[in-house]
């Protein structure tokens, strides 16, 4: 089978950067007109993953990898050797001295760097995270067949990739640097290990990225896309979410976090 090809045409932007990947017809006023888009250009049958950013102008790289020389990248994710070393003081439970990915994805969870993008399975997630700050600048929610973006990896079996049964698929992304490698190593889609409240709340799943360039792209994913949310409305989509349930409160588990959302509630001064 070959690639899917996305089926909707670029619009053409102004002067900022935009994202490297067509976009959706714009007119996204309201959450009815949200899921409107997605179910007249997405196949019923065809697995999506969604992600969601505040700002239109940031591209989808993982955070270790937005650094502009080799040497910060690398120093970047060598800090996950001093996360493990660090972090037994603080945690119960860790992952196994050789599990790499469980390590990657707990320090991920906490905010370290590392080479993995988290996504989720649900729209009305990501639209979220795109209303987010800042307030002033358009949003953006990609959209992206994980199957198709697989598919050069394994042609007569194109799936997600487990982090059990296709380990020898992912492990060698787990040691590599900040710099360039002769290797073939794209970007995969790859579920996550279920370790995290977070996770399972928020629906996630992660691409890995490998090699440069580092940003995903259409060239790469061709069955990317993505919708523009733009800055004006992001506040009453945020109202309209918070009325089907998804807010602060549902999407992260942390007490911080619900904290917050009780005093945002109530309205009470910062």
């Amino acid at each position: 089978m070959g690639k899917r090809k996305a089926s909707i045409s670029p619009i053409k932007g102004g002067g900022q950067r935009q994202p490297d990947c067509p976009q959706v017809p714009r007119g996204i006023h309201n959450l009815g007109r949200y899921f409107d888009v997605f179910n007249s250009v997405l196949g019923r049958k065809d697995v999506f993953w969604f992600r969601g950013q505040g700002d239109i102008t940031w591209r989808l790289v993982p955070s270790a990898l937005r650094y502009r020389n080799e040497s910060e990248r690398s120093r970047a994710l060598g800090l996950l050797s001093d996360f493990k070393r660090f972090v037994e003081l603080k945690l119960d439970r860790l992952p196994a001295p050789d599990d790499e990915l469980k390590w990657i994805q707990l320090a991920q969870h906490y905010g370290l760097p590392t080479r993995l993008l988290d996504w989720t399975r649900n729209a009305a997630i990501a639209l979220y995270f795109a209303c987010l700050s800042p307030a002033d600048k358009d949003g953006a929610v990609y959209v992206l067949n994980p199957v198709d973006l697989n598919r050069e990896k394994d042609l007569e079996r194109p799936r997600v990739f487990d982090p059990l049964s296709d380990y020898t698929v992912i492990e060698p992304y787990l040691g590599l640097g900040g710099g360039r490698t002769s290797r073939n190593m794209r970007t995969i889609a790859i579920h996550p290990i279920w370790n995290s409240e977070r996770i399972m709340l928020q629906q996630g799943v992660f691409t890995l990225h490998g090699s440069p360039p580092f940003v995903l792209h259409a060239r790469e994913a061709p069955s990317l896309v993505h919708v523009r949310i733009e800055a004006g409305r992001k506040e009453r989509l945020l109202e309209e979410l918070e009325r089907v349930g998804v807010n602060e409160m549902a999407i992260f588990p942390e007490p911080e976090h619900l904290c917050r959302y009780l005093r945002e509630s109530a309205q009470l001064p910062t």
